[in-house]
């Protein structure tokens, strides 16, 4: 009976040290997966504050873009009434000079 119980715990300790190994395995990966886990949310939020901050500049260029189009189109009206003021001067002076009266 000794040698059948030796055997019997042999195989005992055996199944206690590979259930043993097999979760001490088990933590470790699952502790390197987490990392992995947290430099592809670390490299994602970078990538996504990178995008973020590009749009922001790219609103900023839009809306000084904006500001200049206002302001050609307040000095386009400015220079249309000049000009719509020079032809009418020029269409008096050709009335004078056509009709020397």
């Amino acid at each position: 009976m000794t040698w059948e119980l030796a055997v019997c715990l042999f195989g005992l300790v055996g199944t206690g040290c590979s259930i043993l190994f097999g979760f001490m395995a088990f933590k470790r990966n699952q502790k390197s997966d987490e990392q992995q886990d947290g430099r592809e949310n670390g490299t994602l939020l970078t990538e996504i504050g990178y995008i973020k901050a590009n749009t922001d500049d790219i609103k900023r260029k839009q809306e000084k873009q904006d500001a200049q189009y206002l302001e050609m189109a307040e000095r386009m009206a400015a220079v249309e009434s000049s000009a719509k003021q020079a032809h009418h001067r020029l269409d008096r002076l050709e009335k004078i000079t056509d009709n020397p009266d």
